[in-house]
């Protein structure tokens, strides 16, 4: 039965949310033309929230639950498990604050409307999987630059979404990069739970009435503990979540 609501409403989801990155190409343009980094920030946190009611479209919920009193006067790197491309609105939005910045494939970079924009101009790593020598640099940029903006960054360590719902393992590589350029850096795990229920049957139809959830994890101070020690935890944490 959800299947076939599926049919009815994907396309008033993919319509909404063709209108509302189409319609916010423009205005990210003109807002960091006119607002700089701070104006095209607050245009991309506003269009998220906007995404984020496309959702809801479908029948589908989102729960994202933060208990943790996090710092905004230190980078932080949030590490999270990767279920859709739908995992990534509510991370923007609900965590605006912090300023996070994607590690994200550079595929991404170009030809999606207000998404390619952000990626390009909004201070992403946009890393070449072929070329390891473009991603290191990516990835040491955006160190560089939560080090002296005081930003955070978001990563999905296991390299690619797991279609299923199962965590595929973590890949300490792009974490221990930053860990290593950013001295105070805290890690914080973040377990993405459903949305991938939301992609079941692919790009069409869109899967409904599915609760999503989001839950930020406890912080973990990784001085004194190598790359290795600290992506086993945040990945024991997220796991120990993920029904």
């Amino acid at each position: 039965m959800r299947k076939l609501f599926g049919y009815i409403l994907s396309p008033i989801f993919y319509l909404l949310f063709g209108i509302i990155i189409t319609v916010f190409h423009p205005i990210q343009w003109l807002c960091l033309k006119l607002g700089g980094y701070q104006g095209h920030k607050t245009c991309v946190d506003v269009l998220n929230g906007f995404l984020l009611c496309t959702y809801y479209a479908l029948g589908n919920t989102i729960k994202f639950t933060n208990k943790q009193h996090l710092p905004t006067d230190r980078p932080i790197l949030f590490v999270a498990n990767h279920q859709s491309m739908y995992d990534i609105p509510p991370l923007i939005f609900f965590l605006r604050k912090h300023h996070g910045k994607f590690i994200s494939k550079i595929e991404l970079a170009k030809g999606i409307p207000s998404i390619s924009f952000n990626l390009r101009h909004g201070g992403a790593a946009n890393i070449n999987r072929k070329d390891p020598k473009q991603s290191i640099a990516e990835i040491l940029k955006l160190a560089n630059n939560m080090k002296s903006k005081n930003w955070s960054a978001f990563i999905f360590p296991e390299g690619t979404r797991a279609r299923t719902g199962s965590i595929k393992p973590f890949n300490v590589g792009g974490i221990a990069t930053i860990l290593k350029k950013v001295s105070n850096v805290l890690v914080v795990p973040i377990a993405i739970n459903n949305s991938w229920q939301m992609v079941r049957y692919g790009f069409f139809p869109l899967n409904t009435f599915t609760r999503m959830r989001w839950e930020v994890l406890s912080p973990i101070e990784p001085a004194g503990l190598n790359p290795e020690e600290v992506v086993a935890q945040a990945e024991a944490q997220i796991r120990e979540k993920i029904s």
